[in-house]
């Protein structure tokens, strides 16, 4: 049975070069491509059997770490690696407390990218060993790494309600968007409030954007 990756980046020439590397490092590899994230979910949501996305973090509509969060929470059965240019020890801390499988800096050669694939394909976690060290020390006991496991905590189904929550919308426009009972909205609601130990919808979407918020300062200061 063939692997199918799909790698999200918005640079067709990298995408290119990625396509050739799989090729390299994975026997009858399907590769899929997308240009931004709105093309991910179509990939996602048409297209069965994906095993893993690579995903990059600065890709079109991609915000922060908005977009990991989404198909985590959407599609949990599916490992997402972040590929980035960025190296900050604790934008990667960032992206693996937000559930990413691995993360592969755009300066990796061939066998460290094999290496990588490799460790995702065998359930392990992988970040380049150079970096390993700094991203362990990374916000340790920090009030984002308190906030990042709350937010793992939940369960894709209550990630995927408070994404809607923070977009804004009501418990009856999340129950139709989902096609569960209003009933059901509140439950997750309540799940929600105390996981994250807030007291309502505002302080709840809050903390969904507060790491994406800071993660995305640290990316903007390295481009």
């Amino acid at each position: 049975m063939s692997t199918r990756v799909l790698i999200a980046d918005d640079h067709p020439l990298f995408r290119a070069a990625l396509v050739q590397t799989l090729g390299d490092c994975i026997e009858d590899a399907d590769v899929l491509q997308a240009r931004d994230l709105p093309e991910v979910f179509e990939q996602l949501k048409h297209t069965a059997g994906v095993d893993l996305v690579l995903l990059d973090l600065n890709m079109p509509g991609n915000q922060g770490l908005t977009g990991l969060a989404q198909i985590r929470g959407q599609f949990p059965a599916v490992a997402v690696v972040v590929v980035s240019a960025n190296e900050d020890p604790m934008v990667i801390r960032r992206a693996l407390d937000h559930g990413a499988a691995g993360f592969i800096p755009k300066s990796v050669d061939l066998s460290e990218l094999s290496e990588a694939l490799e460790a995702v394909f065998d359930c392990r976690e992988w970040v380049p060993a150079r970096l390993s060290r700094a991203v362990a020390e990374a916000g340790e006991g920090g009030p984002d790494d308190d906030l990042a496991q709350r937010i793992a905590s939940l369960t894709p189904q209550q990630l995927r309600v408070l994404e809607m929550v923070a977009q804004g919308r009501l418990n009856k426009q999340i129950a139709d968007a989902l096609g569960i009972q209003l009933r059901t909205v509140k439950a997750h609601m309540s799940e929600i409030f105390h996981k994250l130990n807030v007291r309502n919808r505002t302080q709840a979407g809050v903390a969904f954007r507060a790491l994406d918020v800071n993660l995305q300062e640290r990316l903007d200061a390295h481009f």
